[in-house]
């Protein structure tokens, strides 16, 4: 990686502004899912351990540029306390003269959480004033956002352009750039890539990007009804981008024609778990590929599960995104319950594992194998624009390291 990391820099004594990704969900008011938070904890404890002064800012739902108590920070500050073990101290805003007095008022090894920074319409603006009042809260800018880095908003690009020579990535968004720099590189064969979800269309990008590097692309979810459909098998009332048929067939065309000594084998699902809704009340067995007209694939079956899981075994580095079906239904799980205990097996095996999306990533929490992955991806949209090739606005805006 050429940019300055967080090891790079002097935090003693200074105001270290951290961009962390705090947007975790919430049921009356306590949260439910804290990994997001404990993700950032290496980084904040980083600071904390050199004597800096940890201010943090984080975006935190849709707010539409307005304060909304329902989207206030305040029940994360709480939870966050909790998790490191130091109080924290909650802004009212994210700017302003109380905020600046706050925060110059700080003792090294305190802790300030500044309110969300969707409470401005100019954060998502990337407006260069917004960005130059909270950059000025700051001495040293550290992004461990990656789940926010394929934004140009002022918290994650204009900031760091303002504090251009003092900008650094944190632990988090350096590995989660190292692991996922490895599947885009020369990645050891075989390598596996495990697509799922539901639209075709959030993973063209990475399709393209990967497959002249990859050996096997299975796919499931919805998305391989889609190019189920494109190869003219009956789908019944299965979920499918009927307008991305033609992106479908152009994709099995390239995997074909990737490579001349070895092209890519392109793997969809030979059977499935079929049900009249989604609800899956009436699941079943179904070993055709073609799916009955009133019925619906919400899984894939046990022959599919059995073939996918031989080929991840086999491989020397896996990337997995996206569910092999509606897996929050325990008569679609079986599937992506599966294919995360083989994805883990290949792990313990030596094979580098790399899992992302926000259902993938859920699922694999289910599964209790979290710690048996390589590298499970915060990312979400980042990761896929990553992947996809494309530069991510937070990352190129830190400061390059001096070549050494």
């Amino acid at each position: 990686m050429d940019k300055l990391t967080i090891d790079d820099v002097t935090l003693q004594e200074k105001r270290v502004l951290t961009r962390v990704d705090f947007n975790v969900p919430l049921e009356n008011g306590v949260v439910t899912d804290d990994t997001r938070i404990r993700a950032a904890l290496p980084t904040m404890q980083k600071i904390l351990k050199d004597n800096g002064k940890l201010i943090l800012m984080s975006h935190f739902g849709r707010p539409k540029g307005k304060p909304e108590a329902k989207y206030s920070l305040a029940p994360v500050a709480k939870r966050l306390s909790e998790l490191i073990g130091r109080p924290v101290k909650m802004a009212p805003d994210c700017l302003g003269g109380e905020i600046e007095a706050l925060v110059n008022a700080m003792a090294p090894g305190e802790i300030v959480l500044l309110e969300n920074v969707r409470f401005h319409p100019e954060e998502e603006k990337n407006d260069a004033e917004f960005s130059k009042k909270l950059a000025a809260l700051g001495e040293v800018y550290v992004n461990d956002a990656f789940g926010a880095a394929h934004r140009a908003h002022a918290s994650t690009h204009g900031v760091a352009k303002v504090l251009k020579d003092v900008a650094a990535a944190g632990y988090l968004m350096k590995a989660e750039l190292s692991a996922l720099g490895k599947l885009i590189s020369e990645a050891p064969r075989p390598y596996v890539v495990i697509l799922g979800g539901a639209k075709v269309s959030d993973k063209i990008d990475v399709i393209h990007n990967l497959i002249t590097k990859i050996s096997h692309l299975l796919i499931g979810g919805g998305m391989a009804y889609t190019f189920l459909k494109a190869q003219g098998h009956e789908v019944g009332n299965s979920l499918v981008e009927i307008e991305k048929l033609d992106i479908a067939l152009n994709v099995m065309k390239v995997a074909e024609f990737s490579n001349p000594r070895k092209p890519v084998k392109l793997e969809l699902p030979a059977d499935h778990v079929i049900a009249s809704s989604v609800e899956g009340t009436d699941a079943m067995p179904h070993k055709q590929v073609a799916i009955p007209a009133g019925k619906l694939a919400g899984d894939i079956g046990p022959k599919t599960i059995e073939h996918f899981r031989n080929l991840i075994l086999q491989a020397k580095t896996i990337l997995w995104n996206g569910p092999m079906g509606i897996f929050e239904k325990e008569a679609f799980a079986t599937g992506t319950m599966k294919i995360a205990e083989a994805v883990a097996e290949a792990t313990s095996k030596g094979a580098f594992s790399v899992v992302g999306g926000g259902d993938s990533v859920a699922a694999l929490g289910r599964s209790g194998l979290t710690a048996k992955i390589s590298h499970v991806s915060t990312g979400g949209g980042a990761s896929l624009e990553f992947l996809g090739g494309k530069d991510l606005p937070g990352v190129e805006a830190l400061t390059k390291a001096a070549k050494k």
